[in-house]
Formats: C-alpha cells, structure tokens, sequence
C-alpha cells in the first residue's frame, strides 16, 4: 500500500480526505507525521497554491504528496473571501471570526450566491513536471446565520438549495458526495487509474 502524504494542516481536512482515500488502497498520512511545516501559500490561485503545498511537502518527505487548496468565493464580493478563505478575518483557521466577517460583509445584500472550490494536486515526487490537477465546485448561498454543528470553516452559513440544508448539516457520506473536494477528488482518482 503506498503511502500518501497529505500536505495540510487543517484536522477537518484532513479527517475528509483521509475518508476517501483510505479505501482506495493509499496509506494515508499528514505531513505533519513528517514534521513537515505548511508550506507558504505564495499562488495568486487555488490551483497554483495546491501545488505548491504538494511540491513543498514531497520535498520535504520524499513521497508522492496530494494537496488541496479551497476556499469560498461568493460573487457579490468579487470572489472573495477566494484563496484568503482560511485567514479572511485576519488569524488563520479562525473559523469563528471568517463566517462573522463574511455574514457582516453580506449584511444588507441580496444576491447571498456564492461556491466552495477545491483544486486538488498531486505530486509523484518533488520534481514532478507533470501533477495531476483535480477541481470541484459546489454552489450554493451565504445563509444569514449559523444553521447546524458538523463541518469546518464556512459549513454552517453555506446552504444547499437542492438538499434544503447547510454544509454543516450534511452526514459525512452526504458531504463527500455533494462538495467541491469530492468531486475534485473522484476526478483526480480517475486520473491516477489512468496513469497507472
């Protein structure tokens, strides 16, 4: 079983990816197993800063990494929070804080559109000229409050119009088949079997 390095920090992110790759046959393990810091989010792009984490952490370990960079971009705010959506409000991974300044940003606006998106990247070793390059999105709108207690980040003020629920309500299984990182996922899957 060949093992995998996730080149993320963020325990929700972890534990989702882990989920779904696990049963794939990879042994999966965070970077940080490896004492391996995060890497500087330096991309002017979710993609660019995916592989930028995956490169950073093959280096480190000298095994084939996968990294996600995600965020939520909501159209009324030209795409922010984007690539800032861990450190929106300032202190990274403040989830508390993000949602808070996300909702006061939306205060007073209608269009309340807004999608997660995941680009997904994996790295057979550090100098990999040619990553595998996954995405996802998951539309959405911005709720006015807080709706359920599951999920990380902006799960409990994205709503799922289809489902009637927000993310933070969503069963594990409902959110790994619905979310942007999902689908990012199930596409880079299909891509490894190809390159196999």
């Amino acid at each position: 079983m060949p093992t995998l390095v996730l080149a993320s920090g963020n325990k929700g992110k972890l534990a989702e990816l882990s989920a779904m790759l696990e049963p794939l046959g990879f042994d999966v393990k965070p970077q940080s197993n490896f004492e391996v810091e995060d890497a500087e989010e330096t991309g002017l792009s979710f993609i660019e800063n995916a592989i930028l984490k995956a490169r950073h952490a093959a280096k480190a370990t000298g095994m084939a990494a996968l990294a996600d960079d995600s965020g939520i971009a909501v159209p009324a705010l030209g795409g922010a929070p984007g690539i800032y959506s861990a450190r929106y409000a300032g202190e990274h991974g403040n989830d508390g804080g993000n949602i808070d300044l996300l909702l006061k940003n939306l205060k007073g606006e209608s269009n309340r559109a807004a999608f997660f998106y995941c680009a997904i990247a994996y790295i057979s070793h550090a100098e990999d000229p040619t990553p595998l390059i996954a995405t996802g999105a998951w539309h959405g709108e911005i709720l006015q409050a807080r709706q359920g207690e599951g999920g990380f980040g902006y799960d409990p003020v994205f709503f799922d119009a289809e489902l009637k629920r927000s993310a933070a309500e969503l069963s594990r299984e409902e959110k790994a088949t619905r979310s942007h990182r999902g689908q990012a996922l199930r596409a880079l899957v299909q891509q490894l079997n190809e390159r196999a």
